[in-house]
This record gives C-alpha cells, structure tokens and sequence, in this order.
C-alpha cells in the first residue's frame, strides 16, 4: 500500500471548528499538508459528503485497562495502552493514584521504557487530607525536597513527552510551584479544599488547569466560591462525563462558562475497562463495578466505568454537543493541555492518527 496519500472530501476537525473542502496528506504516517481539496492529485481515499475525518484520542487519566490497574503492576503498561487502542483511543496517559515513593519510581521506569504513551500522570500523592475520595488517605503525604528533584528530572527525562501531576495547591508551596513548572511539569488542581484565591494563585504560578472538576473538591457556596468557580474562570478543566460523576446541569454550566478549547474529557479509566471484569482490587480494597459505577464498599467512587470513545459519546447525546465538537474535546484540547506538538490535531507534522466516522 502506498504511504504516500490524501484524504480528501466529507468534513474535517481543525482547530476546534468543522471544515469542509480540504484534503490533507499523509507522507509515512505524518500528516505533512492540510490544503483545498482541488490540491489532492495522485493517490486519493476520499470520504462520503457525511463522514468526518477527525484527529485521535488522546486519555491523559487512565488508571488501568484490559484487566491490568496501573498501580498494581506498572510494568505491564503494554496491556493497558493495547487495551484502549482497542477502545478506539489513539493514545494515552497512564496514571497511578496516590502511592508510596517506590512505585512512583517503578511506574517512571515503566513510561520510560514505553514510548507509545504520552508521558505520565502522577495523581497524588500531595492532595487535600481532607478530600482523598478513594485514594488510600494514610499514602497522601506532603512533597518534600528528595519529591521535588525526582518529578523535575523525570519532566527532563521523559521530553518531549509529558509529565503530569495532580495537586492540592493549599499542600505545596508558592516556590515548589514555580520549580516544578519551571522543569515543564505540567500541573492540575484536584483532590483539594483549596479557596477561590489559592486557586488563582496557583494557576497565577503556572499550574495549567484542574484534574475531574466538581469531584473530589468543594462546591461553591455564597461566600466560599472555591476551586469550581476558580476552574470556570480560568485554566483547564477535565471531566468525566459518565452520567454518575456529575450532573447534566453542572456540566452544561461548565460547558457554558468556560472558554472554547479548554475543557477537556477523561475517561479516569479501571482496570475492568475492556474486559468483562465485575470486581477488583485497589490497594488491598475491593471494587465492586455494577450499573454503570465502580464503587467501594462504602460507596465512594472509585474512578468510572468508561472509556474515552464512550465518554465522546456521551457528551454528545446525554449533553447534547455536536460530535465535532465534544470529539476536540478528546483530541485537540487535552494536546493543549499537555502542549503536545504531534498529535491530536489534523495539521502538517502531527502523526496521521486519524479516524472516520460517520455523521
């Protein structure tokens, strides 16, 4: 087959608004031109008047998949990473809740010696006490000078690709913010009783956004707006959209508060994600996964029972977004979250990870 082509025709994703009448080329796996489709000569695959031709998927919070949890065994990655290329997500972000310092170490070697992923997500361990959800509270802890070297030379290490980590900003001091954001760590609020002002000092020291807003942090009242009001003003936003982890209503608000192009979908993926799994382990905890939810045996939440080309879905007819839209919201945003350069966007020099679909 010829790695050299255009895909011309149907409606393209680019720079978050559907565009019609393009052709874009694909040299050996690199989309190399995006131009008018009058340009498309030679070897043409052309796509019917009501297909889309969309960029990949990109889950920057899987905790497991295809029977494997992250945390239990980072070294079998590729298990994970295979099962939601099977799930139609072009690549993601592996993510290990809060742990000790040990296997934090083991799940780096893990990303490190795996380049199909686009870095790791460290979600914890330095969260609000007060808000762990279903993290193991006697594991989150305070970062400390030894944490600090270790997350900045990871960030080195692992370039181009991305390091990031969920914090509590209330837990970690102005200065250790600008360290870490100096070493390019890109970071995200979450698990936090952090106030509306601590929120917008941290985003003010370059924490880029916020990890699944409206869980596992406070709602606004009157007088205490909080870190929710703090996301809908400014940074990103991740959420889960599930139709367990928060109401159609907060979300259509968020959805309306927030700028274009910053709120982005996550699957926070289990291990059951993939399989036929009904039950697990989590740190020693059981999971129990029914009706839609993971949950433990006191009923908190324990991650979801998604995946992201389902999560897309979702958006689209529980939320009501158009496809093109809730799609940039799994592609093309959380690239610019993480300010990746090669994918999830149809432009020259990302990768041609790229999906049909029909409309």
């Amino acid at each position: 087959m010829n790695e050299c082509y255009w895909i011309a025709g149907g409606t393209a994703l680019i720079e978050g608004a559907p565009r019609a009448g393009l052709a874009v080329l694909v040299d050996h796996g690199r989309i190399v031109a995006v131009e008018s489709e009058a340009a498309a000569l030679g070897e043409v695959r052309r796509l019917g008047p009501d297909q889309w031709l969309l960029p990949g998927l990109i889950d920057v919070q899987v905790n497991g998949g295809g029977g494997v949890l992250f945390n239990d065994a980072p070294e079998r990655l590729p298990e994970i990473a295979a099962a939601h290329r099977r799930l139609g997500v072009s690549a993601i972000m592996p993510t290990l809740i809060t742990d000790t310092a040990a296997m934090m170490r083991r799940a780096a070697d893990a990303v490190l010696a795996n380049d199909e992923v686009v870095g790791l997500h460290f979600e914890g361990p330095f969260l609000g006490p007060s808000r762990p959800g279903i993290h193991d509270p006697r594991l989150i802890r305070k970062i400390e000078p030894g944490d600090l070297a270790f997350l900045t030379e990871l960030a080195g290490r692992l370039a181009p690709r991305k390091l990031l980590l969920t914090l509590a900003p209330e837990e970690v001091p102005d200065e250790y913010l600008l360290s870490l954001a100096a070493a390019g760590v890109v970071m995200a609020i979450g698990h936090t009783a952090a106030s509306y002002r601590r929120c917008l000092d941290a985003l003010a020291l370059g924490v880029r956004g916020f990890t699944h807003l409206w869980n596992a942090m406070p709602g606004p009242t009157a007088r205490a707006p909080g870190p929710v009001i703090a996301a809908l003003e400014q940074g990103f936003c991740g959420v889960i959209v599930d139709r367990v982890h928060v109401d159609r209503a907060n979300l259509r608000l968020t959805l309306a508060a927030k700028s274009p192009g910053t709120t982005f979908l996550v699957s926070d993926a289990m291990s059951v994600a993939g399989s036929e799994l009904t039950e697990f382990s989590l740190q020693g905890r059981p999971i129990r996964r029914a009706e839609g939810r993971l949950v433990g045996e006191d009923g908190t939440l324990a991650g979801a029972d998604l995946d992201l080309r389902t999560a897309v879905s979702n958006a689209a007819d529980w939320l009501g977004l158009p496809l093109w839209r809730a799609w940039s919201m799994a592609s093309e945003v959380p690239a610019a979250l993480l300010g990746l350069t090669d994918r999830g966007r149809i432009a020259p020099g990302c990768r041609a990870e790229l999906v049909v679909v029909d409309g």
